[in-house]
């Protein structure tokens, strides 16, 4: 989470994020590369710790309660990223940019785990596989035109932009994989259950992790499969380096989320014992995820208002109707990309104490406040 923060302050504070991917390989430099590359462990990793989560809910509620709760929650989600995520990233009240990201992905995949978790564990596991190893076989596969196929494909699996009417909605996260990888989250989540040996725990994950690892380096080595972006020779070694790493987010790859989620499972290995000091204060923003992501995204909105300003822009130029780096306006608006670190660092430091408090209100008002656990 903490991580995740620092590609949203560079995707408003940064000067190059208005001219050029920092993926974009002609264009971008090392520490800007892996400034990107490092978030992408967020998404995937977020997405399947909530099919854990959902695992050890179920543990202790039953399937039943599961289910309505993660069919609530889904609906709560889609809701959150439509019509609350969207306006603090443009403070635009028509709300004329619908753009469907994480949360969405998270929320419609809650939705179709609501179901999928009826089915026997070995068969879940398998529809999370075919899912995640097997979309990319439908890379080549798009739906030309405006229409409800086209829009339907794209939510599916073809990441696209649609204008209708005042709207523009764009489909940056399509499903298919999204919902494979919390499908096995869920089945990994039996590992956390009480009736599961803890001793055997640690060695399967780091088997899964280095697994996924090896499978990761055999197929992009050999640029087999898993990626529509094959990686190639650049100018020199580095770049080159860069290349083999620069895998596709949208939709995730497989090579995306071995590359992620194959080191998050030795991580998971052995990070696990009584947290330390640091940890122990880090782990305040797993208890407040939900207000987290909120207060991050509005705060980051905020001060770029302020920089804009301090710049000599125009203080409408922060209301958007479409992706910030998108507005001409901004075009030499932005900061290097050691400012950029100073105000994720910041940032941080400001939401810690707004985190503690709620994390508070949260644990003294559970009981009688339903709607918390929403948040």
């Amino acid at each position: 989470m903490i991580i995740m923060a620092l590609d949203h302050v560079r995707d408003y504070f940064h000067y190059d994020a208005f001219f050029y991917s920092p993926t974009d390989l002609s264009q971008t430099s090392v520490p800007l590369f892996f400034t990107r590359w490092i978030t992408h462990f967020c998404a995937p990793v977020f997405v399947f710790l909530a099919g854990i989560s959902a695992c050890l809910y179920g543990g202790k509620k039953g399937r039943k309660a599961l289910s309505l709760f993660l069919f609530t929650r889904g609906v709560w989600l889609v809701l959150v990223e439509l019509f609350v995520i969207s306006l603090f990233r443009t403070f635009n009240l028509s709300f004329p940019f619908l753009n469907l990201q994480v949360i969405w992905a998270i929320g419609i995949s809650m939705i179709v785990l609501s179901a999928l978790i009826y089915l026997r564990r070995n068969l879940l596991l398998l529809v999370g596989i075919v899912l995640v190893a097997g979309h990319n076989l439908l890379d080549t596969v798009h739906v030309p035109g405006g229409g409800i196929l086209a829009f339907g494909w794209a939510v599916l699996h073809d990441p696209r932009s649609f204008t209708v009417g005042h709207f523009t909605i764009v489909t940056k996260y399509p499903l298919l994989p999204w919902i494979g990888i919390m499908a096995m989250g869920y089945y990994i989540g039996r590992y956390y259950l009480p009736d599961f040996d803890p001793d055997e725990r640690r060695p399967r994950l780091v088997m899964l992790g280095f697994g996924a690892i090896g499978l990761f380096l055999l197929l992009r080595g050999s640029n087999l499969y898993g990626d529509a972006d094959h990686w190639s020779g650049q100018k020199d070694v580095i770049f080159s380096v860069l290349s083999f790493f620069n895998v596709t987010k949208y939709p995730p790859s497989l090579l995306y989320t071995l590359m992620t989620v194959g080191p998050a499972l030795i991580f998971l290995a052995y990070s696990e014992r009584p947290l330390h000091k640091w940890g122990q204060r880090v782990a305040l923003f797993g208890r407040t995820a939900m207000f987290y992501y909120l207060a991050h995204i509005l705060l980051i909105h905020l001060a770029a208002f302020l920089a804009v300003v301090l710049s000599g822009h125009q203080l409408s130029d922060m209301i958007l109707s479409g992706a910030v780096n998108a507005k001409p306006e901004l075009k030499g608006y932005g900061f290097s990309l050691f400012v950029v670190y100073l105000v994720w660092i910041g940032l941080i430091v400001v939401l810690y104490p707004l985190c503690r408090w709620y994390d508070g209100y949260k644990r003294a008002h559970q009981a009688t406040r339903w709607w918390l656990s929403y948040v």
